[in-house]
């Protein structure tokens, strides 16, 4: 997708992302999914793999999306998972000081992907949101269909 960069506030000025992950089982096969949307322009994202976890599809379909940008943007991202949206705004911070270690310090799971989408989200403006699911919003529902979609592509192979 290709973006635009402007120092303007104008809406149509940031790019709308929304993500979910899926998996059955869990752990078990996992599909993740991204819904863009900028300038009029929507692009679909989705992915799968084998064995994981649905925390490990909730991350990869917001890092998935961050890595389809071309440069620097203003965002706002929807997710459905208090997991990312906490993560990423609240407790990456404390972590990060504790060397990737929980306040009971022991190391923090999906590490390898936090650190990917912290240096991710740090090339971008980005408000997070979180958006309950299953619950009729048309982009959350639209990105939950392509993680299923992508977990759906594994059990195909």
């Amino acid at each position: 997708m290709k973006v635009k960069h402007t120092d303007s506030t104008n809406a149509s000025d940031v790019v709308q992302i929304f993500t979910d992950g899926a998996c059955k089982g869990n752990p078990g096969i996992g599909g993740w999914g991204a819904l863009m949307q900028y300038n009029g322009q929507t692009r679909e994202l989705f992915g799968g793999v084998k064995l994981t976890t649905n925390n490990r599809m909730e991350l990869l379909a917001v890092i998935r999306a961050l890595e389809a940008l071309t440069r620097s943007c203003k965002i706002q991202l929807h997710t459905d998972s208090t997991y990312v949206q906490k993560g990423i705004s609240e407790w990456i911070h404390t972590w990060k000081k504790q060397g990737w270690r929980t306040s009971n310090r022991k190391q923090v799971k999906n590490n390898d992907l936090w650190k990917q989408l912290d240096q991710l989200a740090q090339q971008h403006q980005i408000e997070w949101f979180w958006v309950r699911g299953h619950s009729g919003h048309d982009g959350n529902e639209q990105a939950d269909k392509l993680a299923n979609q992508g977990a759906e592509s594994i059990v195909k192979e």
